[in-house]
Order: structure tokens, then sequence, then C-alpha cells
């Protein structure tokens, strides 16, 4: 039998679900599409114009990924890069938007802002992109010993040679730019990269990391759980991206984003804003056509 304070507890704790969960439903919410990318200006290689997309042929099937993006009408696109960068790249659009940007002639000119974020930003008319790429991450190399370090260098293989069969049938001109971001922005795709990053290293105990970065705090890393203090790292820069995500949208007020980001990142923030009652995600499948 309930006491009777107990049971008046339950009925306080309904009480206010009922009041809030209305509230809560009313909220409109902001729509977020999250647009994996390569790092387009990694993947050129000087001795291979299949994997330069600054080719004629590149240009019109990037063309083609803007068009369909575009469907979706941003009205707010994020990229991969820092706050502290955002006077730089406003320069840099307001004379993209005068016509007056040497792309091609630029140091990293290929890269994925250049080629998508810039476009797709002047098609739908937006004065501004906003950087919200956050310092943090590392290799993922630095891990290589531990009890199960096997599990880990399993996954790596296996994905190694899934990107590999892309990388090839780009550089040999059979895989066009649009299909290979379709192939990024797949779940099959970036749920493979998602368990290898923060999945997979939970099993690798009892080790140390191999030459870790500054962006390592090796004072507070426990040997006993090496691959989670790894998971840690990632997934640490991942929080303050998303939190770069929403102080944006709270400061534009704005309801349809689009993020273009490293892929590596997609699983892990779609895990994030899952959970945010505040958003709705929206899969790039729908657009990625």
């Amino acid at each position: 039998m309930l006491s009777v304070k107990l049971y008046i507890g339950y009925w306080l704790i309904a009480l206010i679900l009922i009041a809030i969960l209305p509230a809560q439903a009313q909220q409109p919410k902001t729509d977020i599409l999250l647009l994996g990318s390569d790092h387009l200006a990694q993947i050129y290689k000087k001795d291979n114009p299949n994997t330069d997309v600054l080719t004629p042929s590149r240009q019109k099937e990037l063309a083609e990924v803007v068009r369909t993006i575009n469907a979706y009408h941003p009205d707010l696109i994020l990229v991969e890069r820092l706050p502290e960068e955002q006077t730089e790249l406003d320069s840099l659009y307001t004379l993209y938007q005068q016509n007056k940007l040497d792309i091609a002639g630029m140091d990293g000119g290929r890269g994925e802002v250049y080629q998508l974020a810039f476009p797709l930003a002047k098609k739908a008319n937006l004065k501004k992109i906003y950087g919200v790429n956050a310092p943090g991450g590392t290799s993922q190399s630095i891990l290589d010993n531990g009890e199960h370090i096997e599990l880990y260098k399993q996954a790596t293989t296996e994905l190694r040679k899934v990107v590999g069969e892309k990388y090839t049938a780009l550089g040999n001109n059979s895989l066009s730019l649009k299909d290979y971001l379709i192939f990024l922005n797949k779940p099959e795709c970036y749920n493979l990269i998602y368990r290898l990053r923060y999945m997979v290293p939970a099993r690798v105990t009892n080790g140390k990391f191999k030459n870790p970065d500054a962006m390592v705090d090796t004072a507070f890393v426990n040997p006993k759980y090496i691959g989670a203090e790894l998971i840690s790292v990632f997934k640490n820069r991942d929080y303050k991206i998303y939190s770069n995500i929403v102080t944006t949208q709270m400061q534009t007020h704005a309801k349809r984003i689009l993020v273009i980001i490293g892929v590596a990142h997609i699983g892990s923030l779609k895990s994030i804003f899952r959970d945010d009652i505040e958003y709705t995600l929206v899969d790039a499948d729908k657009y990625l056509k």
C-alpha cells in the first residue's frame, strides 16, 4: 500500500508533466540536415585529374549536388570552420557573392566550404555562413595497443577497405562526386565510422596512447579505460560543435539548418540531436537523389 505522502508525490509529478508536455509539444521545432562530406581538398592527387573537383566534369557533378540540396531551402548554413575564423569566412563569402573570388587559385579552394557551402548559400540568398567547428580532435592511430586491440584494428581495416574502394572508383572515374556523397550519407557508411570511433574503442583496455598530440590531456588519461578515453576526446569535440550549432540557431532564429561537416562527425551528431526535443533531424537521403 502506497503511503499518503508517496501517493501525493506521484500526483504532483503527474500534474507537472501535464503542464509541461503540452507546452513543449507546441514549441515549433528546428529542422536540421547534417550533410556529411569528405574533405574534398584531401582527395585530390596531382597526377590524377579524376580526383580534382575543379575539372569541368567534377564541377558539373557538384553543381548537381548543390541543385538537389538547395531543394531543402536552408535558412542557415554552418560549416566546419572555427568561430574564431568567422571574419575571414565573412570576407571570402562576400567576395564570392560579388563574383570576385578566385576559388581555383585559392589555397584550399577545393574544399567543401567553397565547393558546396558557398554556392548553396548564394542560391539561398543567405548573407552569411557560420563556422561551428571546435578544437579537440586527435588521430585514431594513437590507440594501437591494449587488451582486445585486435577488435579496433579489424574495424579500422574494414572501414579502410570500404572507403578505399570508393577512392579507387573516384580515381578511375567510375564514380561521380554526387554518388560518392550519396554513399557517405548512407547509414551503412556513417554508422560504420561511428562504430569505429565511438563504440569499438571502449572494448580496448589496459593500454597507453602512442604519441598523443596536445589535444589529449594525458595527465587525466586512465590506462585501464584507454579506449574509452579516446572516445571521450572525439565526443568532447562533438559536443562543442553541437553547442556552436544550437547557440548559432538561438542567435539567428533559423528554422531550417544545413550543416556541412566531415562525415566522421555525422553518426555522433545525429545521436546528440535525436535527444534534443527542439530539433527534427532531416535525412540527407531525402535530397541527395
